[in-house]
């Protein structure tokens, strides 16, 4: 990596792969080609990583990934709380859902651990190797074409612009995507039902324990575990935030008392609508993930529901899927546009069977708002409680999912030689799935089938890849 000054007040950075956005994706993707001894940037736009992030799950497929790069242990003793197992409270019910003891991971749980710490963590380490480089501030703002062909990105640095060229621009910056509204990439979308109001509540330690979901009066409210707080969810019809917060706040506390007595007096936390954020769920996929010289993976190539919390897990798949892929055409200097193809083709599949199941969620959490009521678990879902295997099998779905991708070992080789035209992303959601799952009962025999399938296709594909 080489900067230099053109002496039209902005630099040149040169690298051979630009990751824009520092997320879970961006920053395992840089981690994991840095480690091969690709030259590699991550432009983040903000400042440091202490945000508040609603996907704070890291699945056990992305702690086998962690464990197959020896960092696990080390990463486990980062603070976070475990979950073996994910329940839902209907009405007066309390039903297991998902059950992670069984997955075939060396980790059985699913760790909650605020994401700046992970990405910290990752960052940290990935630093360690001569050929990473982490630009924090950096905010990409367009791409650098040279011909058909994307050639770099131009990011904005306290008021100057910064060109990065590189052989491979990676678009990891999230649903709202620069890269790809600037490649023109074209967006498929699917209709969601629902919106999420984020806030925080205070936690004691007599609260209920690995039950995440709670349903009734028409609402679904999310608590996810902070040790000392929750990152708490109401769930709402979509385009419902302005009716909401018309009634008022008192209303709004209401609403959550109702749901979840047992928070007495702790809904007067809330005092104002500063503290509550809305997330404006959608589902939505790239047609294409690729141009000559540019490739979009996790949100950016496909915006996933909080449902199962999954999004985090689908979008570090993507990263390491593309790191075994993209390393050694990088190394050479031999990419080619037939190789980013292979990184969607690779991942396509996991993609669309996820988003297939949230929407059949999406459904069942539907059927919530349309009963103001108080709600009675229906006869169906004690029916389906009884399916033999069933908890693993949504365990399997949430903790691991389609497809899991695994760290290739290769030798490590010889980086090319850098020109010198120029001289830095619930879980929270899965208590959504319970919500679903838990009304609709067609959605858990509907999760099993299409586990089944799933698994018996992903086998026979990897055979195959």
């Amino acid at each position: 990596m080489k900067e230099g000054s053109t002496g039209m007040a902005h630099t040149v950075v040169e690298t051979g792969c630009c990751v824009v956005g520092g997320g879970p994706a961006g920053m395992m993707l840089g981690y994991l080609l840095a480690r091969r001894g690709v030259e590699v940037t991550v432009l983040e736009k903000h400042e440091d990583f202490f945000r508040d992030f609603r996907g704070d799950t890291v699945h056990p497929s992305t702690l086998e990934v962690l464990k197959e790069l020896g960092l696990l242990e080390e990463f486990l003793k980062l603070p976070h709380q475990r979950i073996e197992s994910l329940g839902v409270v209907i009405g007066d019910s309390t039903f297991e859902v998902a059950d992670f003891r069984h997955v075939p991971t060396y980790c059985k749980f699913v760790a909650l651990m605020p994401q700046w710490d992970f990405l910290n963590f990752l960052s940290g380490h990935a630093r360690m190797f001569p050929s990473f480089q982490l630009l924090m501030q950096h905010e990409t703002v367009d791409l650098v074409r040279d011909g058909k062909r994307i050639a770099g990105v131009v990011a904005r640095n306290d008021g100057r612009d910064v060109e990065v060229r590189a052989d491979l621009v990676v678009g990891c910056d999230g649903r709202h995507s620069v890269t790809r509204r600037a490649a023109g990439l074209e967006v498929i979308e699917h209709g969601v039902p629902i919106d999420v109001l984020w806030f925080r509540i205070s936690r004691r330690p007599n609260d209920p324990a690995q039950v995440l979901g709670n349903v009734n009066y028409g609402r679904a409210l999310i608590l996810i575990d902070r040790s000392d707080y929750f990152q708490a969810g109401l769930i709402i019809p979509k385009g419902s935030y302005e009716r909401t917060r018309a009634r008022g706040i008192e209303e709004f506390r209401a609403e959550i008392l109702q749901i979840a007595p047992w928070l007495d007096e702790r809904v007067n936390e809330l005092q104002d609508w500063e503290q509550i954020k809305i997330l404006a769920v959608q589902i939505n996929r790239l047609l294409r993930w690729h141009r000559p010289g540019l490739l979009c993976v996790g949100d950016a190539a496909h915006a996933m529901s909080p449902v199962g919390g999954v999004g985090i897990n689908l979008a570090i798949q993507d990263a390491v899927a593309a790191a075994n892929i993209l390393t050694r055409p990088l190394l050479r200097g031999q990419l080619s546009e037939a190789d980013l193809a292979r990184v969607q083709r690779r991942r396509a599949f996991p993609t669309r069977i996820t988003q297939a199941i949230q929407l059949v969620a999406h459904r069942g959490i539907a059927r919530v708002f349309e009963n103001p009521g108080p709600i009675h678990a229906p006869w169906q879902m004690k029916v389906a409680q009884q399916i033999p295997g069933i908890h693993r099998a949504l365990g399997y779905a949430v903790g691991v999912g389609a497809r899991p991708e695994h760290v290739r070992v290769e030798t490590k080789a010889s980086p090319r030689r850098v020109s010198l035209a120029g001289l830095a992303c619930a879980g929270i959601g899965a208590g959504l799935v319970c919500a679903g799952v838990g009304l609709a009962a067609a959605s858990v025999v509907c999760g099993w089938a299409a586990w089944r399938v799933w698994r018996k296709v992903s086998d026979a594909a990897i055979q195959t890849s």
